[in-house]
């Protein structure tokens, strides 16, 4: 872990989507110096389903050493981050640093994410963040330490980094946009640069992703924090850098990143973008052990040598589907396999017991995944997350992605069973 030197000691941070999350733990590790935070961000009132607000937040910061200053607000709308930054200025007398954290994310194909998704992410990732750094900016030249740092990641052109979710690849690279282009306009007078994790960070939205199990593939906020630290302790010439943020403190000399890590000793899950082959990822997991969703069922001398791979999985999960899987799960899916052993089998997990097997759905499936036969079998052999198979593009998913997520719930059903 990386200690504080004082050096933020009197900044004024103006930090987006600060009320949890990696936004939280950069404005809580700044004000262990002493700085002052603007927490901006939407959540006043408690989430049902998300931690925090920007009041219990401020309470943290206040406890932590620094001074904080809550604001409610909306990146998209243009009235509300005016005020939030001339509030910022009339209580702490400017702006040192800005930092873009708030975003939007949803991993669906080009057919399947409606516009009010694709509004929200271009809103909020793309204009939310041009428009603060342009309100920010003014007061910032008047700063002796101006730093803007936007969380997004190098701009990788990687096609396969498109091809599954265009629509956020598009929204989250206008970020980074927004570092290429600003470093270069304003360079001699504002720091600019971009920060991105090596590895899954254990958020809000990585568990939403992810389900279940997910945490322990993924390192804690505190890398995030540290490596923004000794970004935002550099002098405003350290500009127009997309940084990673293993690579950072590896630079002053770390070598030992398990204190980082939820679960030490657990594979992690590299993050989206970066030059890790994207088409290994899941491989990658597999050789390491990644939380296998549940034991392989076992062979048994009853199963007719005419059955099927695919048949045998589908009978270890007519054993375990139930009322209960149903009445949680609500869901049709339709499996168009590819391979060996191509066909279509369905899981009927929205009326009654639930039920499963070869051929069409008995009505319109709400999630259809594809992808190859073997890959099919490794998934329910524990070998293959549908997280991991999505994000190395082995899973092609249309439909209700959060269909996808509860399926992983099933193979923990499966798993306690011990099929």
């Amino acid at each position: 872990m990386i200690q504080n030197t004082g050096k933020l000691a009197g900044c004024t941070l103006f930090i987006t989507g600060a009320s949890r999350g990696i936004g939280k733990a950069i404005a809580l590790k700044a004000a262990r110096d002493g700085a002052n935070i603007v927490i901006a961000a939407k959540t006043a009132e408690p989430h049902p389903k998300l931690p925090g607000t920007i009041f219990t937040a401020a309470q943290e910061v206040e406890a932590a050493g620094g001074k904080a200053l809550p604001c409610v607000v909306d990146i998209r709308d243009e009235q509300q981050v005016g005020a939030a930054v001339q509030k910022a200025v009339d209580t702490f007398g400017g702006i040192d640093i800005l930092v873009n954290n708030a975003s939007a994310i949803n991993l669906t194909g080009t057919l399947e994410t409606p516009m009010k998704k694709v509004d929200l992410m271009l809103g909020i990732n793309l204009r939310g963040t041009y428009l603060t750094s342009k309100l920010v900016i003014p007061y910032l030249l008047k700063s002796r330490s101006p730093h803007i740092l936007n969380l997004s990641p190098p701009l990788n052109l990687n096609p396969i980094w498109f091809k599954n979710h265009t629509a956020y690849t598009m929204a989250k690279y206008g970020m980074s946009m927004c570092v290429l282009g600003m470093a270069e306009e304003f360079r001699g007078q504002i720091a600019v640069n971009a920060l991105w994790p090596k590895t899954a960070i254990q958020t809000a939205a990585m568990d939403m992703l992810g389900g279940d199990g997910i945490g322990k593939q993924c390192r804690t906020v505190d890398i995030i924090a540290d490596a923004a630290y000794l970004i935002l302790s550099k002098p405003k010439d350290y500009t127009g850098h997309f940084l990673v943020d293993e690579d950072v403190l590896k630079s002053q000399g770390m070598q030992d990143f398990e204190p980082y890590a939820v679960q030490p000793g657990h594979p992690l899950l590299p993050d989206f973008f970066l030059d890790e082959a994207p088409e290994q990822l899941a491989e990658q997991m597999e050789q390491h052990g990644a939380t296998p969703a549940f034991k392989p069922p076992p062979s048994s001398s009853a199963t007719p040598p005419s059955a099927g791979p695919i048949e045998s999985t589908f009978d270890v999960i007519r054993a375990v589907i139930n009322e209960d899987v149903v009445k949680s799960t609500q869901g049709i899916y339709r499996f168009d396999l590819s391979g060996e052993h191509a066909g279509v089998w369905f899981l009927d997990l929205k009326s009654g017991s639930g039920t499963a097997g070869k051929g069409e759905p008995p009505v319109k499936a709400d999630v259809v995944m594809t992808m190859n036969s073997s890959d099919f079998g490794k998934m329910f052999s524990g070998k293959l997350k549908p997280t991991l198979a999505f994000m190395s593009g082995k899973l092609r998913i249309k439909g209700d992605m959060t269909l996808a997520i509860k399926l992983e719930k099933l193979m923990g059903r499966m798993n306690k069973a011990k099929l």
